[in-house]
């Protein structure tokens, strides 16, 4: 069903813009730039399950609850899912707040999140 929903939301969002001509889009100015890196630590919250649980079921479920994830492998081959970044420990600790009350509003046990400072790039 979750596929099926997933299908269905990327084809009405393939069919926005339809029939719009490509000209009518005014081009950027040159003047828009990337956006800045911070130049502060970085902070993320690792989301787990104590009992095995797919990533992919995790994931979805952060996704479809509005929590922005990224899934990674570490050095040592664990799988993490990551929810992030944040500029600051404080925003981190808030969402981590607002991801512990959607986990207890959907009753789903032992899973919990842990804040990290996230490496600098190098």
């Amino acid at each position: 069903m979750r596929k099926l929903v997933w299908v269905i939301a990327a084809l009405a969002l393939a069919g926005c813009g339809e029939g719009k001509s490509v000209d009518a889009q005014k081009p950027k100015s040159a003047a828009v730039t990337a956006p800045a890196v911070a130049a502060g630590p970085q902070w993320d919250l690792e989301v787990r399950g104590e009992t095995p649980q797919a990533v992919s079921d995790l994931s979805g479920w952060l996704i479809e609850h509005g929590f922005v994830t990224s899934v990674i492998r570490d050095a040592n081959g664990k799988t993490r899912i990551l929810v992030g970044p944040f500029n600051s420990q404080a925003d981190a600790e808030a969402r981590q707040v607002q991801l512990s009350a959607a986990l207890i509003k959907a009753k789903k046990q032992n899973i919990e999140s842990l804040i990290l400072e996230r490496p600098a790039a190098q």
